[in-house]
């Protein structure tokens, strides 16, 4: 089975689609027409190769942590998300994005974000590249990610508050998804994750596949193999983690592993764990596992990390969990913050909340000594100091 595309309705085995208002249908078409033919071409992709490396300050180094593989008697390597400029993975995709919307000759850019590194990423790309921007943020995530609502508005970004349900990641959405109704001929939405009707999974995916196209030349050049046994991200709708698996889906022998937000505990009622809380249903315009009512509400979700608190998840990892492909572990609030301040103590790296997520999985799962285990840290901390200033010891 092929993980790694969607088929040409956007369908990750079961999971994905466009489910999208009428007036809709026509940006959305643009762009599953276009997207391919545009990314895929030798001008967009010189470009965009050129940004990345000068801009952004790809490639990101292939970290031995070897303080940390002492503790857990394996061979942990570290891809250093954290180190591209604007401080995250996010920066990827919003830069991609925002050449494409470019080419289709749109000004005003649109994005939702949680822990507010997709803003900053997005607010970035468009100061760069002379856009518009304007940025959907739950009022309760403006309230915990403060740093980059200043980072944003020094960009030249709008930051609009999300006020209605939960106000965080998915009413953030919501709201974005309004705006682009209202705006459909001037506007391109940035989606920040492989969420929303198909083709953004697929387009965030690819652009973010970035990360796992290094970690195969690199582990080649340190170890002399392309595979590890095993790769490890965070996951809410899961961007990181689709570039992070995106080059070894295919690749049996390479296990892979998601570290979801679990909250409190999946069974508390204040949780974001999908793939153990959720079933079918539609979400901001696509098929995939929905924490819902029986009646298909909403479930509020909770994470201490902003980027991982989503009620669903991207169609490309529903499908990879219905398939066994990759195991999925819940993790707590307090094995996360566990394993930030683990981290900056042995190695001297202060991880984002959300990377946190994936570090935690050393401690659920056993590892041989001699297995290469990559793990995704997707961000840094820095967004996340009054949280960590709160739980220090």
């Amino acid at each position: 089975m092929n993980y790694q595309n969607p088929d040409k309705n956007g369908y990750y085995g079961e999971f994905g689609g466009a489910f999208i208002p009428e007036m809709l249908y026509p940006n959305v078409e643009e762009l599953q027409q276009n997207y391919l033919k545009i990314i895929e071409s030798q001008e967009f992709q010189a470009e965009f190769q050129d940004l990345l490396k000068n801009y952004v300050g790809r490639a990101t180094p292939l970290y031995f942590a070897k303080n940390l593989s002492e503790k857990y008697h394996t061979k942990i390597y570290l891809k250093r998300e954290d180190l591209n400029h604007t401080g995250a993975h996010k920066i990827n995709n919003a830069l991609g994005q925002a050449l494409l919307a470019k080419k289709l000759g749109k000004k005003r850019i649109i994005a939702e974000t949680g822990a507010g590194q997709h803003g900053v990423a997005t607010a970035t790309a468009c100061a760069l590249l002379g856009l518009e921007c304007i940025v959907y943020m739950g009022e309760i995530d403006i309230a915990r990610q403060a740093p980059n609502v200043a980072r944003m508005k020094m960009l030249g970004a709008t930051v609009i508050p999300a006020t209605s349900g939960s106000k965080t990641l998915k009413d953030a959405v919501n709201e974005a998804l309004r705006d682009w109704i209202n705006n459909s001929t001037t506007t391109h939405y940035i989606i920040g994750s492989v969420v929303g009707p198909h083709p953004f999974p697929d387009l965030v995916a690819r652009f973010q596949s970035v990360i796992s196209e290094e970690i195969k030349w690199q582990l080649n050049e340190k170890i002399g193999r392309e595979n590890p046994d095993y790769v490890i991200a965070c996951v809410g709708g899961g961007s990181n983690a689709a570039g992070t698996f995106y080059h070894f889906v295919n690749e049996k022998n390479v296990k892979i592993i998601a570290g979801e937000a679990g909250g409190f505990g999946v069974d508390s009622g204040k949780s974001a764990a999908t793939t153990f809380l959720g079933t079918l249903g539609v979400l901001h315009g696509s098929k995939s596992l929905v924490m819902q009512t029986e009646d298909g509400q909403v479930i509020e979700p909770h994470s201490i990390s902003a980027g991982l608190d989503y009620p669903g998840i991207g169609p490309f990892h529903a499908n990879l969990f219905k398939e066994k492909r990759a195991e999925f572990f819940s993790i707590n609030d307090d094995e996360a913050l566990k394993f930030a301040f683990e981290l900056t103590k042995l190695e001297g790296i202060i991880p984002a909340l959300e990377s946190a997520h994936a570090l935690a999985v050393l401690e659920k799962k056993t590892f041989e000594k001699d297995d290469v285990v990559v793990i995704c840290l997707s961000g840094r901390g820095d967004k996340d100091m009054e949280t960590y200033l709160k739980n220090l010891d």
